[in-house]
């Protein structure tokens, strides 16, 4: 176990980040090549071209991989202050647990049946989870 609770929850949500990646490739790459893309020689193509191109249920991942580096940043550099300046209270390891579960949820209904209503609940949700969790790294700081 470790003396850092913190650092539980930053450690899943980055390994899921690459759950994420690995199953937007597996996806993807198969997409392309039947869609007639040469990946050897493509140049020039943009998310765009592929958002064109490919099926919506195969950006979706794409979508999601991006997402999981966004908004997370933020998640990553609070929990890692908390643990730097031991702020690490059962309030702030608990706000930490649920934002990766919601993120978790939120990737899953992105990557699968992408209900845009579904979606935004679960990132409002987490997002507030986010600020209630940076204004315990704020307190802890100052």
């Amino acid at each position: 176990m470790t003396d850092n609770p913190s650092a539980q929850p930053v450690a899943i949500l980055l390994a899921w980040t690459f759950v994420i990646f690995f199953w937007m490739y597996a996806t993807r790459i198969p997409a392309m090549i039947r869609a007639g893309f040469d990946i050897k020689t493509m140049k020039g193509t943009t998310g765009r071209t592929l958002d064109d191109k490919l099926p919506p249920e195969v950006q979706w991942k794409a979508h999601n991989y991006n997402h999981l580096l966004e908004q997370p940043v933020a998640f990553y550099a609070a929990c890692l202050l908390l643990i730097l300046l031991d702020g690490q209270g059962d309030a702030a390891v608990a706000l930490a647990w649920a934002y990766v579960a919601l993120r978790i949820l939120h990737s899953l209904v992105q990557v699968t049946i992408n209900v845009i209503r579904l979606r935004f609940a679960l990132f409002a949700l987490s997002s507030l989870t986010l600020i209630a969790l940076v204004i315990l790294t704020l307190l802890a700081a100052f």
